[in-house]
């Protein structure tokens, strides 16, 4: 017995489900979703209702699964609802431009699915059963509701864009209609890998590999289209089984790359893997569970601990004097948003003074903070404490726990959690001092929103015959209503290839080696287990990764890596299929991030938009470096190329997004 099995046996149970490592199962698809997240679900649907053969693979247990699986409360650019004033276009050139979450370095044809076909999202989820307008009339009169049909809106009430709604069980809704449209489900099954033509990396995905969670039962998957939908990597820096706070991380807590993984073995080529967000991990608060005055909690009044309000300002400084114009934009702006992210001059919507900082420095505002909920109007109280937070993903827990303890909105405040700018590092002035997210700078997360993955095309193709991505998965992926809207859209994509694709026979080669390669760790004699080797593969990050990067670190921390593939995570062992699971996630979570140090080697600028500093080259945005660089894996190297920017508008496609929207998304 290993030291780690002997530690381990006193506290051990007995495994609940037959174990049948080795054994296979063979099922066949038209069109083969792996993850089965929003994005993955929406796939799903719109392929089924093509008629297309469609099978779902879902690591977890789809009917909660995914960063959406615990609701949402907005849905942002939905741009052809009835109420909205700004277009699909003008909506995405400003992203793209710069105005929005990606701070310029946004891929514009999947921001304009985004934006296109985000009211039709939600139409479809009305269909489902989720309520999206206001139908009690509970809100009736309110600032942000429009009285004919009842739709009520966030951020900016002028322009009307983002659509609030009553959706924490929008992935019951979704799992409903999946069953109804006979979808088969393979829940607790994780993807392990993707399988190619003639087993090469580079041609044509015909499918994909996977194990039970549950028995180690292995699976082949045989498909005509597969869809990448299983979200970013995520907590590659920071991991302890002793903090708590997890329920912070918008993310689901199962998203490990693996999809990354996969797509990069098989040849996939990949963008934006360079950026990085700051994340906390385990050392934020949950989300949603200390007030703030943005995002959610838009437009909420704070004072300090005398009760001093903290005045708000427009974009210009100046000095808000009214609650109703914080939900509007400026005199002569076009339209505003939530100060969060990287938000241009266009578009910087209503926030807190940006000088707060220097202003608690000479403590002309005492900390600590409260949202003063009882001092604003009852709709928006109504709407930010019961409709947001208790519907927002993660927050039901919020509203239900703090409710039942006693906390009432109409009476009680709500404590700020404030944090010194340099600690939250963010680049917004007023978002940095109610940062939930804020975290010492070394320890980087990628973002939930615009974080990299593999390149797509107009049809959501990737650059592999057979493979589609969409939501989180995707290089520049978005929130909620982007993974909905560009799942839909690859479903039916997928659908009209699978239509017209043949059977490709699998390679038995490609099978037994991912096999062996999966049933390692059971077969193992090691001495160690999962969680050891995930705190490793944290501290590489940490170490070699981090917010200041360097050649020779980056280096270093590609041959750690390399290392403790060779060694350590050679000699984890697993007990179960769940360890085999959680051992499995740490191999996906080395090779995301061997991909993003590559990245990080081969773009050779700083870019705050990125949260990208190379300490060799410290210049800001070199006009040469203005380009998406792109890496993909051939022949054992990590192979560096680029993209234009606004390389979707270049040719081969069509000079504009309408006439490339005509061509490509089968109206």
């Amino acid at each position: 017995m290993s030291s780690y099995e002997e530690i381990a046996a006193n506290s051990a149970l007995e495994w609940p489900y037959p174990v049948r490592y080795g054994e296979e199962e063979e099922v066949s698809a038209d069109v083969l979703v792996l993850g089965g997240g929003i994005a993955g679900s929406h796939a799903a649907v719109s392929a089924a209702k093509k008629g297309a053969k469609v099978v779902v693979v879902e690591k977890g247990a789809l009917i909660r699964s995914g960063s959406g699986g615990a609701g949402v409360d907005h849905w942002i650019n939905a741009c052809t609802n009835p109420c909205s004033k700004v277009t699909p276009e003008e909506m995405t050139e400003i992203i793209v431009g710069g105005g929005g979450f990606g701070g310029g370095y946004a891929f514009g044809h999947t921001t304009y699915i985004e934006c296109k076909e985000g009211w039709d999202g939600l139409l479809d989820v009305e269909k489902m059963g989720v309520k999206i307008r206001d139908t009690e009339d509970e809100f009736a009169g309110a600032e942000f509701r429009d009285e004919e049909t009842k739709l009520m809106f966030a951020w900016d009430y002028e322009n009307n864009f983002t659509v609030r709604l009553w959706g924490a069980d929008i992935k019951v809704a979704l799992y409903k209609e999946l069953k109804r449209l006979g979808v088969d489900i393979y829940d607790r099954v994780m993807a392990t890998s993707l399988l190619t033509e003639d087993g090469q990396p580079g041609k044509r995905v015909i499918g994909a590999t996977g194990v039970s969670t549950r028995t180690g039962e292995f699976y082949i998957f045989k498909a005509k289209a597969t869809i990448l939908s299983a979200a970013h990597p995520s907590r590659l820096w920071v991991f302890s089984t002793e903090l708590q706070g997890g329920a912070a991380d918008h993310s689901d807590p199962n998203s490990s790359g693996d999809g990354h993984a996969m797509a990069w073995k098989a040849g996939a080529e990949f963008a934006l893997m360079e950026r990085s967000i700051p994340s906390a991990g385990g050392f934020r608060y949950p989300a949603y569970g200390t007030g703030n005055a943005h995002n959610t909690f838009h437009p909420c009044t704070i004072v300090d601990s005398n009760g001093k309000e903290i005045p708000w300002v427009d974009r210009d400084g100046k000095v808000i004097k009214t609650f109703s114009e914080r939900g509007f934009p400026s005199p002569g702006q076009r339209l505003c948003g939530h100060s969060f992210g990287l938000p241009s001059y266009d578009v910087l919507g209503p926030g807190l003074i940006p000088d707060l900082a220097e202003r608690i420095y000479k403590g002309e505002y005492v900390l600590p903070f409260y949202a003063d909920f009882p001092s604003i109007p009852e709709h928006e109280r109504r709407a930010i404490w019961g409709l947001m937070v208790g519907q927002e993903g993660k927050t039901r827990i919020i509203y239900n726990t703090y409710s039942k303890a006693g906390f009432d909105p109409d009476k009680d405040m709500l404590q700020v959690n404030v944090l010194p700018p340099e600690a939250a590092g963010q680049h917004s002035p007023w978002w940095s001092w109610y940062d939930k997210a804020g975290c010492p700078p070394q320890w980087r997360e990628v973002g939930f929103w615009n974080s990299g993955g593999p390149v797509v095309d107009w049809d959501l193709r990737t650059n592999l015959e057979g493979l589609y991505a969409a939501g989180n998965q995707l290089a520049g992926g978005g929130l909620h209503g982007g993974a909905a809207t560009t799942g839909r859209y690859a479903g039916r994509k997928a659908a009209a290839y699978a239509g017209t694709a043949g059977e490709t026979a699998i390679d038995r080669k490609q099978v037994e080696a991912e096999k062996s390669r999966v049933y390692a760790p059971v077969n193992c004699d090691g001495d160690i287990g999962w969680k050891e080797l995930y705190g490793g593969i944290t501290r590489i990050m940490q170490d070699y990764c981090g917010e200041y990067k360097g050649e020779q670190t980056l280096k270093m921390g590609l041959r750690w890596l390399n290392s403790i593939r060779e060694s350590e995570a050679a000699r984890t062992c697993a007990r179960n299929p769940h360890e085999l699971w959680r051992t499995l996630e740490c191999f996906s979570r080395i090779t995301a991030g061997e991909i993003i140090m590559h990245a990080s080697l081969a773009r050779k600028a700083s870019c705050p938009a990125l949260g990208f500093k190379r300490l060799d080259y410290p210049e800001i945005d070199p006009p040469e470096w203005n380009k998406f660089v792109t890496i993909r894996l051939e022949n054992g190297e990590a192979k560096v190329g680029e993209l234009p920017f606004n390389y979707w508008l270049l040719p081969p496609y069509a000079p504009t997004y309408e006439e490339n929207y005509k061509l490509h998304a089968e109206l």
